[in-house]
């Protein structure tokens, strides 16, 4: 079957006269005839009974039309549709967020204050194989795709411990001073708990979890909260809100780590991303700077 003999075939269905159906069509009303035979025969079965100078669809005919009408209809409206789906892709940005969730969604907050039909799509995931822009830390060497965009932001990783004797006056500290501390962590499927994990090896420590979650919020109250101790990135979990709690700079080893804000060209127009980007990247660095 052609599409064009299931158009032909539904404009006679509709009008019940293959005359005005021709007219209609802006064909001869021979080839109207012919196509609408070569689709019965296609068939194997007759769509139309004679009734007076007339036609009528017979029942095989009403249950084709039945059927095909919304097929076809569905099918001339699939342009539109498309056009009407990219329009709305180029208004939709999609953020893959592995590092640094609560420092982007104010970014995102702030930034559809500028652009209010922006929309923003939120995953989380460690092997993404669609995104516009990706947060994510770097735990080592990762090429650099040459039709990426990649901004790098460094951050310390401090240590949050209590306002007690023991660290009073200190700024500072070495990860083999609190080996027998209890420690407050992330869950190891966190990129920032691997950073971590890590530090603690080169340190030659193994650090004594009592708690953990794959929450960051609720890692941050257990150490607020004088539970036990743990690490804090600078600036991505904003500033430690607790009297009885201190930051006390790493010293050895020296904790960082390089968070990636990477987007990808693959739309038609990149103008939209690229900007959000580059406002992204510069409420990073404007933070690392606090």
């Amino acid at each position: 079957m052609e599409l064009t003999q299931l158009k032909y075939f539904l404009e006679v269905a509709q009008n019940q006269h293959v005359t005005k159906s021709a007219e209609k069509l802006h064909i001869a009303q021979p080839a109207l005839t012919q196509s609408i035979k070569r689709l019965e025969d296609e068939l194997g079965l007759p769509l139309f009974a004679q009734k007076g100078r007339g036609i009528i669809l017979n029942p095989y005919g009403q249950y084709f039309y039945k059927k095909l009408k919304p097929l076809v209809e569905n099918l001339y409206a699939l342009p539109e549709e498309l056009r009407k789906m990219a329009k709305l892709e180029q208004s939709t940005i999609h953020l893959n967020v592995l590092a640094a969730s609560r420092l982007v969604t104010e970014a995102v907050i702030k930034y559809q204050r500028r652009d209010k039909n922006l929309k923003i799509e939120f995953t989380q995931n460690e092997k993404p194989e669609l995104f516009d822009i990706c947060i994510t830390t770097r735990l080592f060497y990762q090429h650099e795709n040459e039709n990426d965009g990649t901004s790098v932001t460094t951050e310390k990783i401090f240590l949050a411990v209590p306002n007690v004797a023991k660290f009073k006056g200190r700024t500072s500290i070495t990860l083999n001073e609190v080996a027998h501390e209890n420690f407050i962590s992330l869950l190891g499927s966190k990129q920032l708990r691997a950073i971590c994990d890590k530090y603690c090896h080169a340190a030659g420590i193994t650090p004594n979890i009592i708690f953990e979650s794959d929450s960051p919020e609720a890692v941050k109250k257990m150490i607020g909260a004088n539970i036990g101790i743990g690490f804090w990135p600078h600036f991505s979990w904003g500033p430690l809100d607790a009297k009885n709690v201190r930051l006390l700079e790493i010293t050895e080893p020296n904790c960082s780590r390089d968070i990636l804000i990477t987007y990808r060209r693959n739309k038609a127009d990149n103008a939209r991303v690229e900007k959000f980007y580059n406002f992204l990247t510069e409420y990073f660095k404007k933070n690392a700077d606090a």
